[in-house]
């Protein structure tokens, strides 16, 4: 869940925005994966390798993914399917 107090954003808002500058041209498939991998990687030595702390890693990124998917990836998809034609048909139509 990326919707944390205001307080809490503080403290990484500013280099948050460094980084992303910094890897703004990184293409995804290696420089942001290598980014994102550090950051949980770094988390998990600090925190301890257990069941717990990889249960943890797993559910923020699958959380995570999903959150994307509902605010970003499917608004846009359905944008272009309203532009371009559905192309499920009545299946679409949920």
């Amino acid at each position: 869940m990326p919707y944390i107090v205001q307080e809490s954003r503080a403290l990484y808002d500013e280099a948050l925005a460094v980084l992303a500058e910094m890897i703004s041209d990184a293409t995804p498939d290696g420089d942001l994966n290598y980014v994102v991998t550090r950051i949980l990687s770094d988390w998990l030595q600090k925190r301890g390798l257990s069941y717990s702390a990889l249960a943890d890693v797993v559910t923020v990124l699958e959380t995570a993914k999903l959150e994307f998917y509902r605010r970003i990836a499917a608004p846009y998809e359905d944008g272009k399917a309203a532009l371009n034609g559905d192309v499920y048909g009545e299946l679409g139509e949920g």
